[in-house]
């Protein structure tokens, strides 16, 4: 859910925005739920890890190593940084860079459902060219993992990242399917979600996800199993379940992930019981309380470097994915 000028990832410029405002009685067609218990009512969506996952910056595009004990995710501002955070003793540690980000501008981690490669967007230069410029366009790399470590970053072949074109959000199945969102993509107007089959050394020509009742998806989350696609639409997050080769209409998930606060980067967790998602959202967590004092200098500095100061956290949420019949 990368836009122009790399901040509408998480926070829908005024542009989209109106644009969600004119598509919205297309979008409001979606239904709520065919399975209303993906999602209990009472559930409520958590704080991730306050202080080290969620902390006052930016956090979002969570993935987990498959034994579940690390975490990767991006943090930043004016530079997109990905960074990793191990569970130790039952705590998860303080995050550290991931050892091929810090340099450009990274995001979007996802770890493949083996634990072999780690794919994420960035505008680091091309192999082969000037070291010294970014590229103008975000583009899809990997690594990866030999003994315990991650290699040298390699950019995913032409078919997938075209030239003048940013590709986000990549998400891979346990077969190699490659799903992630691109906008005014060969003539496909506004943000949308494509996915490319991996044929055993190469990438088939990305083919366009589409999900009756919605006008644009993206940060599309796929299941290892195919089974079922998670995804942003507007500021809110939806399922489509695997209809032969295509999908059902999109479910749109409950008030209690979608408040009306700018939510983005889904992901299920692998035993299907946790749905992480970054969202800038407030209520529930944090309020000034009007009854009491006006704050001080210092008791800003320390609301603004909280995790409830508008930027993104990770939260989690509790749901029920049904299991494959």
């Amino acid at each position: 859910m990368h836009y122009s000028s790399f901040i509408i990832r998480r926070r829908l410029s005024f542009l989209l925005v109106f644009v969600t405002i004119i598509t919205a009685n297309v979008q409001g067609n979606a239904q709520t739920s065919a399975h209303p218990g993906i999602v209990d009512t009472g559930a409520k969506a958590e704080l991730f890890g306050r202080g080290v996952i969620s902390s006052g910056a930016d956090e979002w595009a969570t993935s987990f190593t498959p034994d579940g004990r690390t975490i990767y995710f991006s943090r930043g501002g004016a530079y997109w940084t990905i960074v990793s955070s191990t569970m130790k003793d039952g705590k998860w540690m303080k995050a550290q860079v991931a050892p091929f980000s810090g340099r450009w501008r990274d995001t979007d981690p996802f770890v493949s459902p083996d634990g072999r490669r780690l794919f994420f967007v960035s505008n680091r230069p091309l192999e082969g060219a000037p070291q010294d410029k970014p590229q103008t366009s975000i583009h899809i790399w990997y690594v990866d993992e030999t003994a315990g470590k991650w290699g040298t970053p390699h950019r995913l072949d032409s078919s997938i990242n075209l030239s003048g074109v940013s590709n986000y959000a990549p998400s891979v199945s346990a077969n190699g399917t490659l799903y992630f969102c691109s906008r005014d993509r060969e003539g496909h107007s506004g943000m949308n979600s494509y996915y490319s089959t991996w044929r055993g050394d190469h990438y088939d020509k990305p083919q366009l996800v589409q999900i009756d009742s919605l006008a644009e998806t993206q940060d599309p989350f796929i299941a290892a199993d195919e089974r079922y696609l998670v995804f942003l639409s507007g500021n809110d997050i939806y399922i489509a379940w695997r209809r032969g080769n295509g999908w059902s209409a999109a479910e749109k998930l409950g008030a209690n992930v979608n408040n009306g606060d700018g939510n983005s980067s889904p992901y299920v967790a692998r035993d299907g019981k946790t749905l992480y998602y970054s969202s800038n959202r407030i209520k529930g967590f944090y309020k000034r309380d009007p009854q009491h004092h006006a704050l001080n200098a210092d008791e800003l500095i320390k609301e603004n470097e909280s995790p409830f100061n508008g930027r993104g956290n990770i939260l989690m949420i509790p749901i029920h994915i049904p299991k494959a019949s």
